[in-house]
């Protein structure tokens, strides 16, 4: 066990008991726009309750569990800046998550927040929680131990896959053959963001001499 330990809190409207979770997520859950939400890689979405809180102070509202659509909201544990391919075991039953993809805020996500610039705001604290693929299945509930069993060493956390992070890292993370396949589009997408913009720096070195 690594030193990420925490517990969860459970689902969009908090549940009692325990809820199955399987290779798309808590049996429980629906998702309403399965294109960008929802699938394999996108199973389970954390979010931090620390930053839940930091929220919540800042707007000067409770935000209850499930606000920020989560399945699970984590104390403890490193969400949003957990390396990607970084595995959580989560309560007794031999549920195992895997660090896939950041969320990416939606129009949705801002009308329900019905906070000015709520977009903007969101993006720039860069913790969008993490969605989390299913390893293992099993059961949840609110309360669970949630315990970092296994952490990769390329460095690439998850919110790297949308705010950008060492390309160099994030190369060498397109080189492995396991990858779940968003979490190699979203890679690719940051890498050749990285290479457009240092095409234009060249360009404009070029002109200035």
């Amino acid at each position: 066990m690594l030193d990420g330990i925490g517990r969860s809190a459970i689902d969009k409207r908090p549940q009692s008991g325990r809820v199955e979770v399987n290779e798309l997520g808590l049996v429980s859950d629906h998702v309403g726009n399965k294109r960008y939400h929802g699938g394999i890689d996108q199973a389970v979405y954390a979010y931090s309750d620390a930053e839940a809180r930091r929220w919540s102070d800042e707007l000067g509202r409770e935000l209850p569990y499930g606000w920020f659509g989560e399945n699970l909201r984590i104390d403890g544990v490193e969400v949003s800046g957990a390396l990607v391919g970084e595995r959580w075991a989560v309560g007794n039953d031999g549920l195992v998550l895997e660090v896939t993809i950041p969320r990416v805020p939606c129009k949705t996500f801002a009308v329900w927040a019905g906070e000015p610039g709520w977009m903007k705001r969101f993006m720039s604290q860069a913790d969008f929680g993490t969605y989390l693929r299913v390893v293992h299945p099993g059961t949840v509930g609110a309360g669970d131990p949630v315990s970092v069993v296994a952490r990769p060493d390329h460095g690439v956390r998850s919110r790297h896959l949308l705010v950008g992070g060492d390309p160099e890292a994030i190369r060498k993370l397109l080189e492995r053959d396991d990858l779940p396949v968003k979490v190699r589009r979203e890679a690719r997408k940051v890498v050749a963001k990285s290479e457009r913009r240092d095409g234009v720096a060249r360009q404009g070195g070029q002109h200035k001499s």
